[in-house]
């Protein structure tokens, strides 16, 4: 099967409320774009300044476990009562993220924060799921490429705005200043999502407490693998696997674990492709902060090249008929996996930061050209009325991925912080991770496939 492009035939125009209900999501992917990135840049510094070495990775992990949360229980919202409610949901928990970060006077408040911040996962079933309801087919791919490309903007201004504001003003500004955003993007976005009032039929369970459930023992785990003495992390982490595991088998489709032809080896490849890029993205301004003593503004600015370039990819890959999408993945974690190999330079203090800016673009590009046929093939699986539940899973393997690439990275950087390992072993250790999904990823790629006939039709 092949998906009509600008190329092969002339597109679908959109009428005046497609092209609002567009502008409307695509504003929400931006905001969550820019607290994405803006964090990462003050991260470093506020850990310095309250002395949270210790709970780096935490920082990062929690806002990935509570993904995990929204993200269910936003696409079972969906699917039953359309996207308004759950986006105003969703909105105001993680508004109140900020203000908890930005108040923060520990790291364990900024956690609290970030956990709460994390309830923007909701915003990407949301996205996905009216993607695939509301618009024709031939303009499906592009629009999922511009979701992807809502980054580019907030990429370049959020590491020099966070840089600045954290420099002169303050970290905590880079909290609180988002409040407003956030209102103004929720006004613009709640009309045109109030068109879509689901079905309201109950088709299964809810799946949230299976979400709580997996949150929770994943949490555990990265808890339980940061806990100095053996005899209390060992219990608690094995606790944490024996609570997520059932959980998750139950979320994700049947053969997710063993990437199964089809949906699971989808959702798969995602997990390994967000398990690849997390590893270094969330630690190279750390690197340029230690290693290379970068201000937070350098360190936010050597990790946008990624940015730009993921977008590129996406926008290359969605202008091309995807007759093979397992061939595009592979061709992506192909290139993504040069860049890992390129970005470790970074934990050598001989060598420029602007060479890893280059470097960790290759990664970049070659995550942009994978994301957009995994997303195009997942969504090919959603029949009408479970747009919102495929959209979720395919964001949970996301999730997963993050969440326990930051939970181990962080760890990693935790045992430097109070052991003898130096800090650039630890990081060694998070990119060798990086490099390996990458080459699971090229492998599980054979077996994805398109669904035989386009769901909902």
């Amino acid at each position: 099967m092949s998906l009509p492009t600008a190329e092969a035939s002339p597109r679908t125009p959109l009428t005046v409320q497609q092209r609002v209900l567009a502008v409307a999501l695509i504003s929400a992917a931006s905001l969550v774009a820019f607290e994405v990135t803006a964090i990462i840049t003050a991260l470093p510094t506020i850990t310095d300044e309250l002395g949270g070495d210790s709970l780096y990775g935490l920082s990062l992990a929690v806002y990935t476990l509570a993904n995990m949360v929204a993200m269910v229980a936003t696409g079972e919202m969906v699917d039953r009562r359309g996207p308004a409610i759950p986006f105003v949901v969703c909105l105001g928990v993680f508004t109140a993220g900020l203000v908890v970060a930005g108040v923060a006077d520990s790291m364990v408040w900024v956690v609290v924060g970030r956990f709460l911040q994390g309830a923007n996962g909701g915003f990407s079933p949301i996205a996905y799921s009216q993607v695939k309801r509301s618009f024709p087919e031939d303009r499906q791919p592009m629009l999922y490429a511009f979701l992807s490309a809502a980054w580019v903007l907030p990429s370049l201004i959020a590491p020099l705005v966070a840089g600045i504001v954290t420099d002169h003003i303050g970290w905590r500004w880079v909290f609180l200043g988002m409040v407003p955003v956030g209102l103004v993007v929720g006004a613009l976005a709640v009309r045109p999502l109030m068109h879509d009032r689901g079905d309201g039929v109950v088709r299964r369970p809810s799946r949230v407490p299976l979400a709580a459930a997996a949150a929770l023992g994943v949490g555990a785990l990265l808890v339980g693998v940061q806990v100095r003495a053996w005899f209390i992390a060992l219990p608690v982490s094995l606790a944490g696997v024996a609570v997520a595991l059932p959980a998750l088998r139950r979320l994700l489709p049947r053969g997710f674990a063993v990437a199964a032809i089809g949906l699971p080896a989808v959702l798969a490849v995602r997990f390994f492709a967000t398990l690849t890029f997390g590893g270094v993205d969330s630690f190279v301004p750390l690197a340029a902060e230690r290693v290379h003593d970068a201000t937070a503004l350098v360190q936010g600015f050597v990790i946008i090249g990624a940015a730009l370039a993921w977008s590129l990819g996406q926008w290359l890959r969605a202008r091309r008929p995807l007759n093979d999408p397992g061939r595009a993945i592979r061709q992506g974690f192909a290139v993504m996996l040069l860049g890992v190999v390129l970005t470790s330079s970074v934990l050598s203090p001989s060598v420029p930061l602007w060479s890893t800016f280059i470097a960790w673009a290759v990664g970049g590009l070659g995550m942009g050209l994978l994301f957009n046929p995994a997303t195009v093939a997942a969504m090919s699986y959603a029949d009408a009325g479970s747009e919102g539940l495929v959209s979720g899973q395919l964001n949970l393997a996301d999730s997963i991925g993050w969440s326990l690439v930051n939970g181990i990275g962080g760890t990693t950087v935790a045992l430097a912080d109070r052991t003898s390992l130096l800090l650039e072993g630890a990081l060694v250790v998070n990119f060798t991770i990086a490099a390996s999904a990458a080459l699971a990823g090229m492998l599980l790629s054979r077996r994805v496939r398109l669904a035989a006939t386009p769901a909902g039709r």
